[in-house]
């Protein structure tokens, strides 16, 4: 299948591309590694096409005052080659290689992944679990929205129709974080069954800041509350136990072609299990 008509523009600078959103029916390609896909299989028929990828405002890596900048049109393969982002960033380092297979990485961008806001992507969770901040440009100015209030429902974010996403930015990572990783795809490169992206502060009686974000458990990356409570102080065989069982209250993921939701929530389970174990590897 072919897409519907639709008209290209190319936005010369940011403020372009905000002024050309203003027209109805408007839609952004950045990497367009999702949104080409949408088109043929006319899931998405925009009217007009703005093209942002000669923005250079919206590409580069930087460090600055303890915090890791990733410019949204920085490409997937681009951010797994970078010594800043396995430096500053471990937990993003660990899940690029998961996302989709090389030939997407090349082209796919690390803002369309986020505003995408596919609940089975790993980016998304990481931004979760690294507790980031993601800047938005739109016709009012500049503002900020944190991960946890940016991601809204299945495919729905607080973008509004001309906002453009600009970068995201995580904490620097200390020698005293820690950071885990585990996702479960039939086939590498596929859309996970289920994943989960962690980090904690290794204190000197075990974990503190247990943040846990899981994705394909429901329409969001999902926080689990009472499972990162479970995980707090002294990491011991009985703290997991406590922390998989308290999943049941955490997670209720919806059943699918891929596995029913009883399944899915034992995978959470085990996937949970190295999580921790990766975390605890160096805690002092």
């Amino acid at each position: 299948m072919k897409p519907a008509p639709f008209a290209y523009a190319k936005a010369r600078s940011l403020d372009h591309a905000i002024e050309l959103l203003g027209q109805d029916g408007a839609k952004l390609l950045a990497g367009g590694q999702s949104l080409i896909a949408t088109l043929n299989m006319r899931l998405s028929s925009p009217r007009i096409l703005i093209d942002i990828n000669g923005i250079t405002g919206l590409k580069g890596i930087a460090v600055d005052d303890g915090r890791l900048t990733i410019g949204a049109l920085v490409r997937h393969a681009e951010a797994e080659r970078s010594p800043d982002i396995v430096q500053h960033a471990p937990l993003i380092a660990a899940a690029m290689p998961h996302i989709g297979h090389p030939a997407i990485r090349n082209r796919g961008t690390i803002g369309g992944s986020i505003a995408f806001a596919d609940p089975a992507a790993e980016l998304p969770a990481c931004l979760l679990a690294l507790d980031a901040d993601i800047a938005i440009t739109g016709p009012d100015g500049a503002r900020t929205v944190k991960a946890e209030s940016f991601f809204q429902g299945l495919f729905e974010t607080t973008l509004a129709a001309q906002d453009v996403l600009t970068a995201i930015r995580v904490p620097a990572a200390s020698p005293k974080m820690r950071y885990g990783f585990a996702e479960f795809a039939r086939r590498h490169g596929d859309y996970a069954l289920l994943g989960l992206a962690a980090s904690a502060r290794a204190e000197a009686r075990g974990l503190s800041d247990v943040r846990l974000a899981f994705f394909g458990a429901g329409t969001t990356p999902l926080r689990a509350g009472r499972a990162e409570a479970a995980l707090a102080g002294d990491i011991d065989g009985r703290k997991v136990e406590a922390a998989i069982a308290a999943l049941d209250n955490d997670l209720d993921p919806p059943g699918d072609l891929q596995g029913s939701g009883p399944f899915k929530k034992h995978l959470a389970g085990v996937l949970l299990r190295r999580v921790v174990g990766q975390l605890a590897e160096t805690v002092s």
